[in-house]
């Protein structure tokens, strides 16, 4: 929600900057992400939970920066200059499904003259990112936003019989809603009707045919409350969200409908002149009593673990609109661990329904840093999880290989998901998704990992090297199955430009070298050509891990992401991404690290050859190294493909391979003849099984 400062300062005296509350409200709870200069001051982007509708308008956030300056905050007392004639005469009200609407306030307003908006309405409005229309509609967006309370203005001369019918839907029932669509309506839905014909959707938006027009001189102030799941449900159904359903789906305050439309009015005399009708039709079938609740320093101190003085406890919950009253009887011993508050919920905090709701209150507006940063007592004995040091491990590999672990939200768009998923997996799909973009559960772990590449380019950010631990989700014959994967995905400079060397891109090459790094922890990866088709078909690979029994199994695919999947993604550049399942994983990391015995460092020195190869295309480096471990020559303790060179003097159809093979014994330094022999074999028989032929230098 936008929050303009000045507006802000109308309600509570803070002599803070801008910057400051921004500071002071992030830590209490009311998170700001920005500040916008605008024409009508600075504005701030504050982050609003879904549970605290109350801080859907200023004088919410007005009580939250009045509580944290321990400042008073103003009233909002509207003062009508009301004509003798009463309301009751002019309108009528009936409700007629209160499961759906449970209060409905009306008043009616007399001549007024309805033209464009002063200039600071309409900065104000333009501000918080809202489009000014004329000086009545524009006072009832106003005073949403100021008070958080939803309002609409009917024509009063276009209503049938001057009444207001507050009811269900017809099945079938058709309205041209404010935006111009014709909307056909479920049964069960709550409308507002006239003595004829249904003029708006209750919580949603209004009606086209009573709306607010240049040629209007009478109007029927609506302020009601509307139940949030009945709301919810009919946004839902019809695609509309609109900036009252949003407050109203979320649990306005019933209790401002009354004083809401009386400073609608108010301000529609200022700024349109006009009579006010004396009075206010107000339907309240059934008010709910006010809860109450208990504060204890006792869960205080088990939540908390540390103190708060009684007088900073009564000035918060009191702020607040608690109004505490110390119970225990124990009123003048400050401190006391028996000691007591009764509170009274507000209307505006139906969130708060516990004694821990209100020490989460007290204790975040008290300060979170001033609590000791300690944990409380384990009732249990902690035991890792199985696989937890294979997994921290292979998490302290990935952070040496200079990746950065990220921790993506496993639910997706589902169009975006269907890029990775295999045709033979059924989807996750959630039943009441909050978005279309979110509905799906992820069936890969790509599909967050290339969203995170987008996110972070968008922003700015070109070289990139990230890595989750995360669960992907499917259903098998019906039921939910998850599967922990690791995904990787890199792209920008894999070397940056020094004055040594140039800089160079990321390549299919550092993916595979990075897992083979991965994979030395579990014994060795597998790879064979081939993958998924969201892959580049020349950059794609299958990796598996090889077992004892000379089995392999699939653990995932890698390679660089397909040009086509990349131009959805808006993807610029070049990106590579892995997946492989991590339980396969880590267990052959935790039989790899059990299989290591101790082998003394060597007393003789290591020697290395370098064989410069002409291959055929297609031929493979495993392939050129299973040749020469088929040789089963001891000394042979590594083999590393070291360069590849294709065009100059080379042949077209087959490409220069340099590999080094390490050689070390443990019983003697190895003689030149040795060494000599070892590199005659190695090239006999790469020539035999490959038709390799040794380079001239």
């Amino acid at each position: 929600m936008k929050v303009v400062y000045n507006w802000l300062k109308e309600f509570v005296d803070a002599k803070a900057s801008a910057a400051e509350l921004r500071t002071r409200l992030s830590l209490s709870g009311i998170a700001i992400d920005s500040i916008e200069e605008t024409p009508a001051g600075p504005v701030l982007d504050a982050e609003i939970t879904s549970n605290r509708p109350d801080c859907l308008g200023h004088y919410g956030i007005a009580r939250e920066v009045a509580t944290i300056y321990r400042l008073p905050l103003k009233p909002v007392q509207p003062k009508l200059k009301e004509i003798a004639e009463k309301v009751a005469n002019a309108a009528r009200v009936d409700i007629k499904a209160p499961e759906l609407c449970g209060r409905f306030t009306a008043r009616v307003m007399r001549g007024v003259k309805v033209q464009p908006s002063p200039d600071w309405l309409r900065q104000r409005l333009d501000a918080i990112g809202q489009n000014s229309i004329n000086n009545v509609v524009d006072i009832t967006n106003y005073v949403m936003f100021e008070l958080g309370h939803p309002l609409h203005a009917y024509d009063l001369d276009k209503l049938n019989e001057r009444r207001i019918v507050v009811r269900k839907s017809k099945a079938g029932e058709k309205i041209r809603t404010l935006d111009g669509a014709e909307r056909t309506l479920a049964k069960d839905m709550c409308v507002i009707a006239d003595g004829a014909r249904a003029i708006g959707i209750g919580g949603v938006m209004g009606g086209a045919e009573t709306e607010i027009s240049f040629s209007t001189r009478n109007i029927l102030i609506e302020c009601a409350w509307f139940d949030p799941i009945a709301v919810r449900r009919t946004s839902k159904a019809l695609g509309l969200r609109t900036e009252a359903s949003y407050r109203f789906e979320r649990g306005a305050d019933p209790e401002m409908a009354e004083l809401a439309s009386r400073r609608t009015a108010e301000l529609i005399q200022q700024v349109a002149g006009g009579e006010i009708l004396s009075g206010v039709i107000d339907v309240y079938p059934r008010p709910e009593p006010q809860q109450k609740i208990k504060f204890t320093r006792k869960e205080l101190l088990r939540v908390m673990g540390a103190d708060i003085p009684d007088r900073d406890i009564e000035d918060i919950l009191s702020a607040l609109g608690f109004h505490p009253v110390r119970v225990d009887g124990n009123r003048g011993s400050s401190g006391s661990i028996v000691a007591e508050w009764e509170c009274r919920r507000p209307s505006w905090r139906r969130d708060v329904t516990r004694g821990i709701d209100l020490v989460e209150e007290v204790a975040r507006h008290y300060g979170y840093e001033k609590f000791p940063p300690r944990l409380p007592p384990a009732k249990q004995p902690a035991h890792p999880l199985p696989h937890a040091e294979a997994q921290e491990r292979l998490i302290e590999r990935l952070v040496g290989l200079g990746y950065h672990e990220i921790v993506a939200i496993p639910i997706v768009d589902s169009k975006r998901d269907a890029l990775f998923r295999p045709e033979s997996l059924t989807p996750a799909v959630i039943g009441n998704p909050l978005a279309e973009d979110a509905s799906t559960m992820r069936s890969n772990g790509i599909v967050s990992m290339v969203g995170a590449l987008e996110w972070n380019l968008n922003h700015g950010q070109r070289n990139l090297r990230l890595f989750e631990i995360g669960r992907t989700y499917e259903l098998r014959d019906g039921e939910p199955k998850e599967t922990p994967v690791l995904t990787l995905g890199a792209t920008g400079l894999a070397r940056e430009k020094t004055i040594y060397e140039a800089a160079r891109e990321y390549s299919f090459a550092d993916l595979k070298g990075d897992l083979d790094r991965i994979g030395e922890l579990a014994g060795g990866l597998g790879w064979q050509a081939g993958g998924p088709g969201w892959l580049a078909g020349v950059r794609a690979t299958k990796i598996s891990l090889a077992h004892g029994n000379g089995l392999a199994e699939s653990i995932g695919h890698a390679g660089q992401l397909a040009r086509r999947v990349a131009d959805e993604f808006k993807l610029r550049q070049d990106a590579f991404v892995a997946e492989l399942r991590l339980e396969p994983l880590l267990e052959a990391v935790d039989r790899t690290r059990a299989a290591l015995k101790f082998k003394p460092l060597p007393r003789y020195p290591a020697v290395e050859r370098d064989f410069s190869l002409i291959v055929a295309d297609g031929v493979a480096f495993a392939q050129v190294a299973e040749t020469i471990r088929a040789l089963q020559i001891p000394e042979v303790e590594s083999i590393e493909a070291a360069d590849l060179f294709r065009g100059g003097q080379i042949p077209p159809g087959k490409f220069s391979l340099m590999i080094r093979v390490t050689f070390q014994s443990a019983q003697a330094t190895l003689t030149e003849a040795q060494v000599a022999d070892f590199s005659a074999r190695i090239v006999s028989a790469l020539q035999e099984k490959l038709g390799a032929v040794l380079r001239a230098s």
